[in-house]
């Protein structure tokens, strides 16, 4: 069993009160707290070893190289890649995702082609696509969901054929928290010859990723979700593919030799990365995951899910209460609404008494427009919160429903 409390004396940030109350932090789809070890990372490489990497031979030059490629490297191993090269270093999932719709969209995607994306989707894993669709007069189609908020994989079969050539789909929903099949959606779009692209931002702070078991095209998340620092993205690819897309952008790095007359690009990964990079969230986020692991991400899964199943049997009983999304998996999201009652005036209400949870459509609104509401509030949990928190939750918000009615 994990020692909950050592691990909270990790995050100076819960250690205070917000409203005159001890703060209660269940905004963690949104970005997670950071832990001392990751701040103090992010202090040491400014304090000790600032420098621009890969092009300077001094002392902190090639400290902060080697320090900004260990976390390369430790990325690779936490998720399985076959090498480090095959890491690209981002902004967050959104660059990620905008990179693979530029770079592979742009050269591999046509006319008549067809995208599927599903109903559930964030709207960074939608709109890089709409673009590249209207760019390229390509298709783009929604795997319909069910009423619990599950993928109807019988319709996404269908939509399947020899003219899809890309699937991206989220690993776990923002909104509702359903983890979806994607082993099985990635599988059924290989059989028709198309890549696959899965948004795992959601994932990657909950679950132990293999990007080598899924065999999937391209795997993408942020490091500010699982405890990193945030502006810090990666981006996964299959070697082959990567190897074969144009640059994303140009500018220093990303080249080997430029002249008037043209220029050719550096090898992966950092014909993908131009410019000077964001070297000390890099290294800070090495950090966030050596803290994962130093817990066990199997162990941080399992108490994630006893806070969700603990936290809908506590808010079960409150009168006119409806829960958003009741898919058979779930990660630690718990999405709700109250009869009568609207969801920003909740989550003001919840704020007074120093609880911090998300209200509205939570960047889905295609989700809630299929849903047939406006937005939802949105309890999401990390490896820091306690049962004794959720019993704080549900008596305010029980009372705050009873207030606002």
């Amino acid at each position: 069993m994990l020692d909950i409390t050592s691990i909270r004396q990790d995050f100076p940030i819960l250690q205070q009160e917000v409203n005159g109350k001890p703060l209660i932090y269940f905004d963690n789809a949104a970005t997670s707290q950071k832990p001392r070890q990751v701040i103090d990372a992010l202090t040491h490489y400014y304090a000790a070893i600032n420098a621009n990497v890969h092009r300077g031979i001094h002392f902190l030059a090639e400290k902060a190289t080697e320090a900004f490629e260990n976390t390369r490297e430790a990325v690779a191993k936490m998720i399985n890649a076959p090498s480090k090269e095959q890491i690209i270093f981002t902004r967050g999932t959104t660059e990620s995702i905008n990179l693979v719709a530029a770079s592979y969209g742009r050269t591999f995607i046509g006319e008549g082609d067809e995208i599927i994306v599903s109903t559930m989707e964030h709207h960074s894993n939608i709109v890089p696509w709409q673009m590249l669709c209207q760019e390229k007069n390509a298709v783009l189609k929604v795997i319909p969901i069910n009423d619990a908020g599950e993928l109807l994989m019988d319709e996404y079969l269908k939509m399947l054929s020899p003219r899809t050539k890309l699937v991206a789909v989220m690993h776990v929903s923002n909104a509702l928290g359903t983890v979806n099949p994607v082993a099985e959606i990635i599988r059924l779009a290989h059989e028709q010859g198309a890549k696959v692209l899965i948004d795992g931002a959601q994932a990657a702070p909950h679950y132990r990723i293999d990007v080598q078991a899924l065999d999937v095209d391209f795997y993408a998340f942020s490091a500010h979700k699982m405890y990193g620092p945030t502006g810090m993205g990666i981006l996964y690819g299959k070697r082959e593919l990567l190897e074969a897309m144009p640059p994303y952008m140009g500018g220093g790095e990303m080249i080997k030799e430029v002249s008037f007359k043209g220029t050719t690009y550096n090898e992966i990964p950092y014909k993908f990365e131009a410019g000077t990079p964001n070297i000390g969230d890099a290294v800070a986020m090495k950090a966030a995951i050596d803290y994962m692991q130093s817990i066990g991400q199997e162990a941080i899964a399992k108490h994630e899910q006893d806070l969700l199943t603990y936290a809908t049997d506590a808010v079960a009983t409150i009168p006119g209460i409806r829960l958003i999304g009741t898919a058979h998996q779930k990660a630690s999201v718990l999405s709700f609404l109250i009869d009568g009652v609207h969801p920003l005036d909740l989550g003001m209400m919840l704020d007074a008494k120093g609880i911090a949870v998300r209200t509205g459509s939570h960047c889905a609104m295609p989700l809630m427009e299929r849903l047939g509401i406006d937005g939802t509030v949105r309890a999401s949990f990390a490896v820091y919160n306690t049962e004794a928190e959720i019993d704080t939750f549900a008596k305010e918000l029980r009372k705050a429903a009873e207030t606002l009615r």
